[in-house]
């Protein structure tokens, strides 16, 4: 698929799986399991510091919800990457805004021009607000 985000599509399903705080899987109603990497944000490794907290933040949102996912490629791993939504309220900028993930800069120019203003501006907020990874000295990204 085009990395162009004019060119996204959907996907509707339960979300069966939290492999950690940036992926997850998605059951779709035929069915079909989809793995899910959540698009323009990067959380901590299950090893590092605040990894394991990102990995149980997105599951105590998501698993066991139907979401949407607004999706335009597919990573070297296979996964879809995509912005997950939960009625209506985009769980990726979630994640940043609560300090369990960083904006993943080296892909922003692949995200919607207001997800590349919003982004960067709540990970902003979150390191002015000490909240999550941002309460750490020296957080280190993945």
């Amino acid at each position: 698929m085009s990395g162009s985000p004019l060119l996204a599509a959907e996907l509707y399903g339960r979300v069966v799986g939290v492999s950690d705080g940036d992926t997850i899987t998605v059951l779709d109603d035929q069915q079909t399991s989809h793995k899910i990497r959540l698009a323009g944000i990067d959380a901590p490794e299950k090893a590092q510091t605040f990894g394991e907290r990102a990995k149980q933040q997105l599951s105590d949102w998501v698993f066991q919800e139907h979401v949407r996912v607004i999706h335009h490629k597919t990573d070297r791993y296979g996964r879809i990457v995509g912005k997950v939504t939960l009625k209506g309220e985009d769980v990726n900028i979630q994640m940043i805004h609560v300090g369990l993930a960083w904006h993943y800069k080296a892909y922003e120019d692949e995200q919607p021009a207001l997800d590349r203003v919003t982004y960067p501006l709540a990970e902003l907020n979150a390191r002015r607000t000490a909240v999550g990874l941002w309460s750490d000295a020296s957080p280190v990204p993945p």
